[in-house]
């Protein structure tokens, strides 16, 4: 369902407000998260500032409110009560305590209508005991980026046998069988729709993933290793279960520093004997001299 939410939050109160349609009309759901207040007024319009604005009088005006230094212009005003708890006190309809919400039906036909929100309340939690709220929409927050990894082997060995699974890579590789190819974004969800895609058979598939190992590589072409993640006691169930426990491993600072160099000078650094050459790097592809199975 389409919605607009709009947040509040000072000294002594914490309001959210959501906007939707149901049914043909529209409403608002004015929720306070800590505090209490008698909402006796709302205000609302579009982000565009031009022309008159509207305004209720008295004390149920918003005069000197203003969103981000610029003054408001308003569109709509409703009153809801006026200002005074009066013989009902916390119970008058329009007050809205903690975890309570006031629905109010709202004279507009799209949502769109409402990009700015203010509510004018008495009997606040404040510090100043009265509010002329004013919010905006909050920003959509960025979606992290994926991380790219450059070559994953998904690994089938069982307990006390050789080494047996698959190396895939991002892109054509000498030595390399399996790549997902230069069209294909390198994301760990690429990788495994390829696995089960591409390789999966009777013998290679997600029930018989013990572990899965990411790499990058370095500027002489080495492949580092980056992290791993092993599979659960009864191995992984499906594919979300594999990528459940691949997000996990990320949300505990599995790829921290990715991308930096220390990985690689600690590769260089190792391969260097006493007189200071180089040894030839390792091909672990080539499994004629080592007792593995990768297919």
């Amino acid at each position: 369902m389409p919605e607009k939410i709009f947040t509040y939050e000072a000294e002594g109160l914490t309001y959210s407000v959501v906007i939707y349609e149901e049914n043909g009309e529209f409403f608002a759901d004015i929720t306070v998260e800590e505090g209490g207040m008698d909402v006796n007024a709302i205000y609302f319009g579009d982000d565009d500032f031009s022309g008159s604005s509207e305004s209720l009088s008295g004390p149920l005006n918003m005069n000197g409110a203003r969103l981000d230094g610029e003054k408001v212009q308003w569109d709509s005003a409703a009153e809801l009560s006026d200002p005074g708890l009066g013989p009902e006190g916390t119970d008058k309809e329009t007050y809205v305590g903690e975890g309570d919400t006031l629905t109010v039906q709202l004279d507009i036909t799209s949502l769109d209508e409402i990009d700015v929100f203010g509510i004018r309340a008495t009997s606040t939690t404040t510090p100043e005991g009265s509010i002329k709220a004013v919010s905006d929409e909050p920003e959509e927050p960025e979606e992290p980026e994926e991380p790219l990894i450059e070559k994953v082997f998904f690994e089938t060995t069982v307990e006390g046998g050789p080494i047996n699974g698959v190396f895939v890579v991002d892109e054509e590789r000498e030595g390399y069988g399996h790549a997902l190819g230069e069209d294909v974004e390198p994301t760990f969800e690429n990788y495994l729709a390829y696995f089960e895609e591409n390789i999966a058979d009777e013998d290679y598939n997600i029930g018989t993933l013990t572990n899965i190992t990411f790499y990058e590589f370095g500027e002489q072409g080495w492949p580092v290793e980056l992290f791993n993640i092993e599979a659960p006691e009864g191995g992984f169930q499906s594919a979300d279960e594999v990528l459940e426990a691949y997000y996990a491993a990320l949300e505990d600072g599995a790829l921290e520093g990715y991308g930096g160099d220390s990985g690689l000078e600690l590769m260089a650094a190792l391969s260097i004997d006493d007189s200071g050459e180089e040894d030839d790097p390792v091909v672990e592809d080539d499994a004629e001299d080592f007792d593995v199975e990768l297919i």
